[in-house]
């Protein structure tokens, strides 16, 4: 990229391009030191609430997540996942496997139920301390089954049932971004109180790699790993030491001096800045750093092992100086078109998928109670998409909208929330009112209204959703309320 008139660039302008430029790798904490730059909004918080993002890479099946279990409803569901003759392809879990949950928030006679593998989270719903949402999902707007049958161009979210475009939708809430977006609602959410933290390089934190819903509009996230926070690249920085003399050597150098350029004052900000902020990133760590610190363990793979640096970067949080945050983590694996019942909940149907998410999810639950920070904390799942729910021999295809968990103490939990669609037949799952061909789900809540409820309790002020969500005013419309997850 050319440019000119370098003298009379504008300090900011500098920052977005060297970011643009891949002058400072994302998976750097140099470039996270840019997670300070822009104009805060006029946002103020004096108490602490942190949002945690699980995304389920791949488009999880909703169906055997959240299984329907009356009697009318599971018979439907049976019928459409019994395929074939070899047990191995029949899909759909038998009502003697499966545990039913409260009905509050449902139609009469209607009822949901969870596999034995998910057992913990279903006793946080049990306690009111998680809830479902039914049939979300992105939308250009409130769409009917005619409306969708009838659509124009514009009308509905580009490219529907594409991993890419579909996950990055979910993520960023740009309808006209789709693939290309290059900022999400998590990121813009902490665009929000960059004025309100004093260290707002750590309002948006990344444990899961390079994610467009933890990029805002002023600044990138923080990323770590879920070993914690990543050092400058040849520098081997411990305990505030420089291990490499060379290196120390040089860095020294060229810090200490005081240059006339402002480019070059900025560049030494920034490595100052990436330095000490690992540090503090450091520092709150070792808080928790000693085995068995969380009364409820916390598993050693790649999700129970992110969700457990959340918590430990919750628990220093005094170290950090905030009082937002927002925290992305993911997990992957979830594109079941074969193999969905043994992969999904594994062969003893508690081996799977659903057991990593069921356990790490419960032990972070059970770490916030721990901290006492549990209803200041609001824990959501998210995926590319729902699936089919008729199967397609050993699996489900991709869908549309999808039913996800919100958990934390604020949670009005246990019960179900949003709108459940109609198994009252094969014909109407299928192809109903509903639903768009396979069992595909037409959502019911937008992707836009979902975060709009979650940005409220993070008192982002009404008026100021449209800045975190442009799509919002869309479902600004009568006849439609934001869903109740906290009550209000």
């Amino acid at each position: 990229m050319h440019i000119s008139k370098l003298e009379s660039l504008k300090r900011r302008e500098f920052l977005r391009r060297t970011a643009a430029l891949g002058m400072a790798g994302s998976a750097s904490s140099l470039a996270l030191s840019l997670a300070g730059i822009g104009e805060a909004a006029a946002q103020s918080a004096q108490d602490y609430k942190a949002l945690v993002c699980v995304f389920l890479y791949g488009g999880n099946d909703h169906d055997n997540t959240f299984v329907p279990f009356d009697n009318t409803s599971h018979t439907v569901y049976q019928t459409l996942r019994d395929v074939g003759g070899d047990a191995s392809t029949k899909i759909y879990i038998p009502k003697s496997e499966l545990t039913g949950l409260s009905t509050i928030g449902l139609p009469s006679g209607r009822q949901y139920a969870v596999q034995r593998a998910m057992s913990s989270l279903a006793g946080l719903y049990e306690a009111k301390n998680m809830g479902i949402l039914l049939n979300v999902g992105p939308l250009v707007k409130p769409t009917s089954k005619a409306e969708y049958t009838n659509a124009k161009s514009g009308d509905l979210p580009p490219k529907l049932f594409s991993h890419n475009d579909q996950f990055s939708l979910w993520q960023s809430g740009l309808i006209e971004g789709a693939e290309g977006a290059t900022s999400g609602w998590g990121g813009r959410l902490g665009d929000m109180f960059l004025g309100s933290d004093k260290k707002a390089h750590f309002t948006c934190i990344n444990v899961a790699g390079n994610a467009v819903f933890m990029s805002g509009q002023n600044f990138l996230p923080y990323q770590v790993t879920s070993k914690g926070p990543v050092a400058i690249s040849s520098i081997n920085y411990s305990s505030g030491v420089y291990g490499n003399a060379a290196c120390k050597a040089a860095l020294n150098t060229l810090l200490s001096k005081s240059p006339s350029h402002w480019m070059e004052k900025e560049w030494a900000r920034m490595v100052k800045s990436s330095i000490d902020n690992r540090q503090s990133v450091t520092t709150g760590l070792d808080l928790s750093s000693a085995a068995g610190f969380f009364i409820t363990p916390f598993g050693t793979e790649n999700l129970p092992a992110q969700l457990q640096l959340v918590a430990r970067m919750i628990h220093g949080r005094a170290n950090l100086d905030v009082t937002r945050q927002v925290f992305f983590v993911s997990l992957g694996g979830f594109d079941h078109h074969d193999n969905l019942k043994a992969a999904h909940a594994g062969t003893d149907g508690n081996s799977g998928l659903l057991k990593k998410l069921n356990d790490a999810m419960y032990s972070f639950y059970k770490a916030t109670e721990q901290l006492g920070v549990a209803n200041q904390v609001t824990t959501f799942t998210a995926s590319d998409f729902g699936r089919t729910l008729s199967s397609n021999g050993d699996g489900s295809d991709h869908g549309w909208g999808s039913h996800h968990m919100v958990m934390g103490g604020a949670v009005d939990g246990g019960k179900f929330w949003g709108k459940a669609p109609d198994l009252s037949n094969t014909a109407n799952a299928l192809n109903g009112p509903d639903t768009i061909g396979q069992g595909r789900l037409l959502p019911s809540t937008s992707v836009d209204e979902f975060a709009a409820a979650l940005a409220r309790w993070m008192d982002v002020d009404e008026d100021q959703l449209p800045t975190v969500l442009p799509n919002y005013k869309a479902f600004q419309v009568p006849g439609r309320t934001l869903p109740k997850i906290f009550g209000v």
